[in-house]
């Protein structure tokens, strides 16, 4: 199902639409009524579809002739006072208690997630900042960008704290790995590097390629499968990149998972299109979202064909975030959905109009979204079942 909007106003109609791949889009419309004294909505639905729940914050429509089913949930908040343009990208602390985002307006800032007051203003990259993550202390931010610089700052006074220079070209995605002795960045000069965060100096380029490399995800893997050993003996600055792959989504259509330690080639996967995102959602299992649209499920340790292909969308995947035994997946066309596992069932966020949202973040029970309409959304979300 696809919703742009849900119904907030006492009357009012709003389309709503359930695409299967491979069949033909079934069109319908959810008209409000008016609103009942304990401030609920109340809805109904043209005869192809079914109203099965509502409440004060989401409607719930099922479509019996594909037995699937859509929750719609609006914001618990929204606010766009931290940034004037686009916020192109955001993280949650650790302990949940601090945001960071970047904006085209040139602006990247460290805000508390309970009242949303600015606490730091990062001040140094001289372009757009295109990825930011908190280190898992929560004491500094991780940040890379246009300007192919990666930087480490201090939240409590937004002081510069490192800064690594090597890229060649934009830098289009960072991690963070285990305490953030290390980090790795990935840029638009098809490079992922491997750097000392305290001394800002690069121990190794971790893969050389032509292809830009759109994101990078890191996990411990174990001996899920075999990460093979260095050819030379690491550098003592070389910390926590033992039992770990990184996975590199690639602008050629590639996703390819690599030894961290080793430099080894593990796995290599072919997509449909360019992937934009990737992450993992187990020891073994990872998922990329490509500019078709496409979710691609990939078991590392079987990866010649994908696990599962889903498409919520036919817009390009911004970005996809871990969350609770299932994930979140956001797309350039507004739309964020979270897949209820083992069900048909869907749970979509709503509020932006046909707006990209750029990146996710979740801590706990609150998934956050950042939007080209410039504003931050906060959810909370019911339990999933």
């Amino acid at each position: 199902m696809d919703s742009h909007r849900i119904i907030r106003e006492a009357e009012g109609e709003v389309w709503v639409s359930c695409k299967i791949p491979g069949k033909p889009t079934i069109r319908g419309s959810l008209t409000s009524k008016g609103i009942s004294s304990d401030e609920v909505p109340e809805v109904t639905a043209s005869e192809e579809f079914v109203v099965q729940e509502v409440t004060k914050n989401r409607i719930t429509v099922s479509c019996p002739e594909e037995n699937i089913s859509c929750t719609f949930l609006s914001p618990y908040a929204s606010f766009s006072h931290i940034h004037e343009k686009n916020v192109s990208y955001l993280d949650i602390s650790s302990g949940g208690d601090l945001g960071v985002s970047s904006s085209t307006d040139q602006t990247f800032k460290v805000w508390e997630t309970h009242n949303t007051e600015v606490k730091s203003v990062l001040e140094g990259h001289t372009r757009d900042v295109f990825s930011c993550k908190f280190f898992p202390s929560g004491q500094e931010v991780l940040s890379g960008g246009l300007d192919s610089l990666v930087k480490v700052w201090s939240v409590n006074d937004g002081s510069c704290l490192a800064t690594m220079k090597g890229h060649r070209g934009s830098i289009l995605d960072i991690a963070v790995v285990a305490d953030g002795q290390n980090v790795i960045s990935s840029g638009q000069d098809g490079t992922a590097r491997l750097w000392d965060s305290a001394q800002g100096a690069c121990i190794a380029v971790v893969d050389d390629s032509y292809s830009p490399i759109n994101a990078i995800a890191v996990a411990e893997v174990g001996n899920a499968v075999n990460l093979g050993s260095p050819k030379e003996t690491p550098s003592n600055r070389e910390v926590g990149t033992e039992g770990k792959l990184v996975v590199l989504a690639r602008e050629d259509k590639s996703l390819e998972g690599v030894s961290l330690h080793s430099r080894q080639s593990v796995f290599d996967f072919d997509g449909s299109d360019a992937f934009n995102c990737c992450t993992f959602i187990s020891s073994v299992g990872v998922l990329a979202g490509g500019l078709d649209g496409n979710i691609i499920h990939v078991d590392i340790r079987n990866p010649k064909s994908a696990v599962e292909t889903v498409s919520w969308s036919e817009t390009p995947v911004l970005s996809l975030v871990p969350f609770r035994d299932t994930y979140v997946a956001s797309y350039g066309n507004g739309t964020c959905y979270i897949p209820l596992k083992g069900s048909e069932q869907v749970l979509q966020l709503t509020g932006p109009n046909r707006q990209p949202v750029f990146q996710v973040a979740a801590w706990k029970k609150l998934v956050y979204t950042c939007c080209r309409d410039g504003f931050i959304r906060k959810y909370e979300i019911p339990d999933l079942g």
